[in-house]
């Protein structure tokens, strides 16, 4: 490993290269992975996650002088020492007198209170080392701390909310890493639990739930997520059903555990109040942001009013194109328990996956219309190589009776490869009721492909599909990346293989935004041959 002054180096010819990647995972951020040199990012969040699990500055230097192929810069090991220093020099209390901002130096409480913003959240200054803040300004004083680097440790007491006792059904057996979680995140009520796609974190939540035994809103990505929590609480909890409550378009129920989406919340009511005002008068002991790394920026602002709940985040993936992480970590919490998707394969809890990008060619018209147009509109031209419809065949062909998913961001294509290969078409416009008759198909095997758009990226159930084609991406999104790999990846009745195909049009700007979306999986230990389409073999392209 090479070290610079913001970023390391990690050969991956070197026999210590795995050891070392094991170590890095645990503070720094995969930034490029081709074949030979990975390369992370040592950067603010990650080290304030470190730090909050437990690791400490003299750790992370350890690491990074123990793998260093030369000697480490005095300024990389002062930034990690600075940077990590900060997590704690902050925090927030709960005293009678209400919320108290303390620093561990009277120049640190300096410092922040001369930025306008926090100092707009505080009442009182008590003495050189503590402040009294505003409690509606809670979540916006924490924002604000992290953007000036300042994050603050929030250890102000929690509100028990209204109790509601929930026990386990006899047939919830947690496995070990989902009890690991529980318990690392329990004492602090607040934060984020990283588990792979598939590795239960839905059973996981309803555990910490149990736990808590409180009043819970459970927050989702969308209906098909919030239909599938109401399944998994009914069956691996003794929950009265009538005790399970619904705030979404459908009806408007507030019970003692209440499922909603992001985008109701995000919504106003016909009288022009936002239904998070609704919502937010429960008094709620838990509140639990499903998929939190798709915490939309409006529900951000929204849900800072619920600092004073425990809040428990789910991800497969902290990761956000939009350089979010920050806020997941001030108005969630930091990273509670992480576990890497390879440690569950090995341990049988994940199928193992293969994972290819097949470099499919474009024709002479595609890739004079591919560069003559706008670079906005070039993903959804490369998407829609014709050549891809019949690679997709192919690879289905490899994989006769298992069930498969084709998926993609951009609808045209998707429309015509379910044309050519004669499946349904799921989207966002397709009628839920449909949507899960589909579903449902696929999974009774009364269905061996189905074609999906964005809708089935996240909180879908499938766990005997074991193929997936991916037709396009997301402008190189790594969340998306790992939530389809996720989507193939629960383990099989049969012990086989997943494989995930990548479909990359040669010479077009997919090239590149593959190289993107695979930066996270990479992390995780997976690895993508890269092969042309002429060599797949019967096809019309051999």
């Amino acid at each position: 490993m090479v070290a610079a002054t913001d970023q390391l180096l990690l050969r991956l010819d070197h026999p210590d290269a795995e050891a070392c990647r094991a170590e890095l995972a645990r503070f720094a951020e995969l930034v490029t992975a081709p074949e030979l040199i990975h390369t992370y990012a040592l950067g603010d969040v990650g080290l304030w996650n470190a730090a909050a699990s437990g690791l400490d500055a003299e750790s992370v230097v350890d690491v990074l002088v123990r793998f260093a192929a030369a000697p480490v810069p005095h300024a990389v090991l002062t930034t990690v020492t600075d940077t990590m220093a900060r997590f704690g020099a902050l925090t927030l209390t709960r005293g009678a007198e209400g919320l108290r901002l303390r620093a561990a130096e009277p120049p640190i409480l300096d410092e922040v209170l001369d930025d306008d913003r926090v100092a707009a959240a505080v009442e009182l200054r008590i003495d050189d080392h503590e402040a009294l803040v505003t409690a509606e300004r809670h979540g916006a004083l924490k924002q604000r701390l992290v953007e000036l680097r300042r994050p603050v440790e929030d250890l102000a007491s929690l509100s028990p909310g209204l109790g509601h006792a929930l026990g386990l059904t006899g047939e919830t057996v947690l496995r070990s890493y989902q009890r690991d979680a529980v318990a690392s995140w329990l004492p602090s009520g607040t934060g984020v639990i990283v588990l792979p796609c598939g590795a239960g974190k839905t059973v996981t939540a309803v555990a910490a739930m149990a736990e808590v035994g409180a009043h819970t809103l459970v927050l989702t990505t969308g209906q098909a997520a919030l239909d599938q929590w109401r399944r998994e609480l009914l069956r691996f909890t003794d929950l009265d059903p009538a005790d399970l409550g619904e705030y979404s378009a459908r009806r408007k129920e507030l019970r003692p555990i209440t499922l909603t989406t992001y985008q109701q919340l995000a919504t106003r009511a016909r009288s022009g109040a936002r239904h998070l005002e609704a919502v937010q008068a429960g008094d709620w002991g838990l509140v639990v942001y499903d998929e939190v790394h798709l915490l939309p920026s409006t529900v951000f602002q929204l849900t800072a009013g619920l600092q004073g709940r425990r809040r428990l985040g789910l991800t497969a993936t902290l990761v956000r194109e939009d350089g979010r992480e920050a806020d997941v970590f001030a108005l969630v919490g930091p990273k509670r328990y992480d576990v890497p998707w390879k440690d569950l394969e090995l341990q049988g809890w994940l199928a193992p996956a293969v994972c290819t990008e097949v470099r499919v060619p474009a024709t002479h018209d595609e890739l004079l219309a591919h560069a003559r147009a706008e670079p906005a509109t070039r993903p959804a031209i490369a998407a829609a190589v014709a050549a891809k419809r019949d690679v997709a065949r192919t690879l289905l062909a490899r994989h006769p009776g298992e069930p498969a998913l084709v998926i993609g961001t951009h609808l045209e294509a998707l429309r015509l490869a379910a044309e050519e290969l004669g499946a349904p078409l799921v989207t966002g416009d397709t009628p839920a009721p449909e949507r899960e008759e589909r579903y449902e198909a696929l999974r009774r095997g009364a269905l061996d492909v189905l074609v999906v758009s964005n809708v089935a990226n996240v909180s879908l159930d499938l766990p005997e599909v074991s193929v997936a084609v991916q037709f396009s991406g997301s402008w190189g999104s790594r969340q998306e990346e790992a939530q389809r790999l996720g989507r193939i990846v629960r383990p099989k009745v049969d012990g086989r293989q997943a494989h995930f195909y990548s479909l990359v049009a040669t010479d077009t700007v997919e090239v590149e935004l593959a190289r993107r979306r695979q930066r996270f999986l990479t992390e995780q230990g997976y690895h993508y041959d890269i092969v042309d389409a002429a060599a797949l073999g019967g096809s019309s392209l051999s």
